[in-house]
């Protein structure tokens, strides 16, 4: 709903047109929407770190060579969505793969943010 004003000043009609706030939505509201989204299937990604390199040294590449990253062994991984950090944690092996043990957990908002960035 819209609600028009008009005020008189020096001989001038000035309008405003203004837009009511939306109510705000109650638990069970954002409860049933958020459900919406429990089953959507997002790729995670572990970062371990990063590196620039010129294209001559990718090239150069071959097995056997060691590519060092800017982070140090004992620092946290990220595990990111989209292309936020969602969590750090460290990495361990479970039944003979990577995992990893979560040790931070981004806010809840950071983390839904996330996932809008993929829509």
């Amino acid at each position: 709903m819209t609600v028009e004003e008009s005020a008189e000043e020096g001989g001038e009609v000035i309008r405003t047109t203004g837009v009511e706030e939306p109510q705000p939505k109650s638990e069970a509201d954002l409860e049933a929407g958020m459900s919406l989204l429990f089953d959507i299937e997002l790729e995670a990604t572990l970062q371990f770190g990063s590196r620039e390199m010129p294209l001559r040294e990718v090239l150069e590449l071959g097995p056997g060579d060691v590519v060092e990253l800017d982070r140090h062994v004992s620092e946290p991984v990220d595990l990111v969505v989209g292309d936020r950090i969602v969590a750090r944690g460290e990495v361990v092996v479970a039944s003979g793969n990577f995992a990893l043990r979560i040790t931070e957990v981004a806010t809840p908002q950071l983390r839904l943010e996330s996932i809008r960035c993929l829509f």
